[in-house]
């Protein structure tokens, strides 16, 4: 039996990875966390410049992962089917990547070695996002869609 030594997300496939593996896979950059909207009539998917309650939005990492269901409900739990369904992922995610059959970036910390080269490329929402908590009562996720869609 010869012995395989390509990494994990290059022999296997996303429905086969055990759960460190998958978690292994996500790059650190915040934007499943960032909130979207879509266009009822469309179905485009605007991103906002607001991130989620749990979001740290200087190290794109949820404040409390492990409980996140218990606050944020509606937190999105990626799984192989909903990598398939969520159109909205962006072309950099590492999920959507591997199910569309492509490869991992130079500056995921799988292939760089290093959690700051999301940052660094600039993929990730690091200070780029107000977090939910601190916008006003006047203030709606309308107020803060980016320009250009998703989808």
């Amino acid at each position: 039996m010869m012995f395989d030594d390509r990494p994990f997300w290059q022999r296997k496939r996303l429905a086969d990875l055990s759960w460190p593996e998958w978690e292994a896979l996500c790059d650190g950059c915040g934007q499943c966390c960032r909130h979207k909207l879509e266009d009822a009539d469309s179905g485009e998917v605007f991103p906002t410049r607001i991130g989620c309650q749990l979001l740290d939005t200087e190290s794109c990492q949820c404040s409390d992962y492990n409980n996140r269901h218990a606050s944020v409900p509606d937190c999105i739990q990626l799984t192989v089917e909903k990598v398939a369904q969520y159109h909205w992922l962006p072309h950099s995610c590492a999920y959507r990547r591997l199910y569309e059959g492509t490869s991992l970036e130079w500056w995921h910390p799988l292939v760089s070695g290093d959690p700051d080269t999301v940052h660094q490329a600039g993929i990730s929402v690091r200070g780029q996002l107000v977090n939910e908590r601190t916008l006003g009562p006047d203030e709606a996720l309308e107020d803060y869609v980016e320009e250009t869609s998703w989808t």
